[in-house]
This record gives C-alpha cells, structure tokens and sequence, in this order.
C-alpha cells in the first residue's frame, strides 16, 4: 500500500512537471509520456490524477494551477476566468455559462467544493445545469457563484 501511494505521488508530480514543460494534447498521450518515463499509468489513473491537481482543460490544452495550488488546491483557482454568465430557470435550476470546451472542468470544480446547495451537476460543452432542493438554495447558491467567478 505505502509503494502503491509513493508511485501515485511520483507520478502526479511527474504529471505536473510534464504538463508545464512540454504540449500534452489528450490523456492517451500523457500516458504514453508517464510510460516512457517509467511510470505505471492508464487512463483512468491520469484521469483521476488530472482531477486530484486541480489540472483544467480549456480546448486542446490543459491548464496546470500554480505549484501552491496544486499541493492544497482551491478548486475554481484554474477555472476562475472560464465563467461568463449564471443564470436562474424555474426555482431549482441554474445554469452556468463557460467559454468553449470549459464546463466539464468549471463542473469538476463545483463538484469539489461539496456546496450543501448542489444536489446535482451536468456539464456539456459550454454549459453547466446545477440543481438545487429549493429556491431558498438557489439563491445561495448563485451567490457562491457570483463571488468565486466574480460575474
């Protein structure tokens, strides 16, 4: 178990350090990289890894958090200017509006945060549903939105 962790560190690490140095367009590669340098890796690893950085992708390129952030991450600090409207539809539902190719890691940030308000999240290309018990929580909820994206 203790190999198991160090091997997870080390190659989250390796992650990081990947992804600042050189292009990395999709998981496939990044685990074709992890490989060559000796890590044991598979798409799902590295998915989980990507998500455990805070690691966001915006289009064809992944976005790596400041080295702080990624040892303790706050979870929209990679995602923060992906934002562009959050609107309310009916008293349960509100709808988040990212630039292109965003939402999933916009939607991966909300889902981290644990917010009492979300009870669920689905995220397409440029747009996040976020459902909420009540309006009561929906405002909270909008709230929290407006203040971290600051829109």
């Amino acid at each position: 178990m203790a190999a198991e962790i160090h091997q997870s560190v080390a190659r989250r690490a390796a992650i990081l350090r990947i992804l600042r140095e050189s292009t990395v367009r999709n998981q496939e590669e990044l685990v074709k990289v992890l490989r060559k340098q000796g890590f044991e890796a598979t798409q799902s690893s590295v998915s989980r890894d990507l998500r455990e950085l805070g690691v966001a992708k915006a289009g064809d390129r992944y976005i790596v958090p400041p080295a702080e952030e990624a040892l303790a991450p706050n979870h929209f600090a990679a995602v923060a200017n992906f934002v562009v409207e959050v609107r309310t539809a009916g008293p349960s539902l509100t709808v988040v509006k990212t630039t292109t190719g965003t939402a999933q890691s916009v939607a991966v940030a909300i889902d981290r945060s644990q917010w009492p308000e979300v009870v669920g999240s689905l995220s397409g290309d440029d747009t996040i549903f976020l459902a909420t018990e009540d309006a009561r929580a929906q405002r909270k909820l909008r709230e929290r939105l407006r203040e971290v994206f600051r829109i």
